[in-house]
């Protein structure tokens, strides 16, 4: 990673959509800032959306970062959630990639995996270990403590994946 980085992590969802912002700076980790985006569960679907949309644009005005990173969607048991779920990610997406972010996408297991240490760890742990490896952070739901959990996912693999493969395609041409 380069000196400096600001990460936004988002953990996507329709009715509240969390997001932390943190720098990197070398190995060290710095909480910015994060909150929650809810949206009004009376208004239509797409008003939902613009709520979301609207929120991630003034996260990414006040808090200018340099990379996002956002969390997959996993595979849930009830479609009509599966879908609103993706919808909101969609959202994330188009808003960070308009605005010109290299975009990351983890797996909800690597993302606990690399704060918590265990795949499948809890949202009470998840959040313990946010406020622990981000000194002064106190995220107020369980979606920023996400966000950040993300963010911080990002600060470990950013980029390894591009690498790994890269090396990878590498030794296979020497051969």
């Amino acid at each position: 990673m380069s000196a400096s980085l600001r990460i936004l992590g988002i953990d996507p969802g329709l009715g509240a959509t969390g997001w932390g912002v943190i720098e990197v700076a070398g190995s060290r980790l710095v909480h910015l800032a994060n909150g929650t985006i809810v949206s009004n569960a009376r208004s239509s679907l797409a008003q939902r959306l613009v709520e979301i949309e609207t929120g991630l644009l003034d996260v990414l005005v006040h808090h200018a970062p340099t990379a996002a990173a956002v969390e997959q969607a996993f595979v849930a048991r009830d479609a009509a959630a599966a879908l609103k779920l993706g919808q909101a990610r969609a959202i994330a997406l188009l808003v960070v990639a308009r605005a010109g972010l290299p975009v990351a996408e983890y797996a909800p297991n690597r993302i606990k995996k690399s704060v918590v240490g265990a795949g499948h760890a809890t949202k009470m742990q998840i959040a313990l270990m946010v406020e622990m490896l981000l000194s002064g952070a106190k995220p107020n739901t369980e979606h920023a403590a996400d966000a950040l959990a993300i963010a911080i996912c990002h600060a470990h693999w950013g980029g390894a994946d591009e690498r790994i493969a890269a090396a990878l395609l590498r030794a296979g041409a020497s051969r």
